[in-house]
């Protein structure tokens, strides 16, 4: 059965092999224009610093350079139900240098767009056993994000050898850019 998260909770993850789903839904009638979220992973060391360049996946880098993550592609509408992206981690493939996994969503062009966080609703980050399909955890960003532009999700991180994923549900304003500038 899977385990609801609220924000700043902390919970195992004891599949070595599993699936973020990531799931939105937008209101594009107010801003008249269609709205692009974009999933990305950023890898990183024990300084909190991207283990190398290589270790950011987004829609141009699908995969880690050590196979441990996936990024299925990106969904340019959120349409539907379920998942609208998903990333395939697989921790036993981790290079060693791997402490952290930071899951952040953002809003493509969404400063000429004028589109923040505020219009979308239902968004939720779960993860799922890849081998089984059941349900781990999910967290559903309950937050009005009215003028942030990007969320970061959750991370997983690795405390005591043991994978532990931590339910973020932290805004910025800004995109892509500002967290590669913290994560460098």
């Amino acid at each position: 059965m899977a385990i609801n998260l609220q924000k700043g909770q902390r919970e195992n993850i004891d599949a070595p092999k599993f699936t973020i789903g990531l799931g939105w839904d937008t209101n594009s009638s107010s801003t008249g224009t269609a709205f692009d979220l974009d999933a990305s992973i950023f890898i990183l060391n024990d300084q909190k610093k991207l283990v190398s360049d290589e270790n950011f996946i987004f829609y141009n880098n699908l995969i880690s350079p050590d196979g441990a993550v996936e990024h299925t592609g990106d969904n340019l509408t959120g349409d539907g139900d379920g998942d609208d992206e998903q990333i395939k981690v697989d921790l036993t493939k981790a290079d060693s240098k791997v402490n952290e996994i930071c899951v952040v969503v953002t809003i493509h062009d969404a400063e000429n767009r004028r589109q923040n966080f505020g219009q979308v609703r239902n968004s939720f980050v779960r993860i799922f056993d890849a081998v089984t399909n059941e349900v781990i955890l999910k967290y559903e960003l309950e937050e009005d994000f009215s003028i942030e532009t990007a969320v970061e999700f959750g991370r997983i991180y690795k405390r005591d050898g043991k994978w532990k994923f931590e339910a973020v549900g932290m805004g910025m304003k800004g995109g892509l850019q500002d967290y590669l500038n913290k994560y460098q």
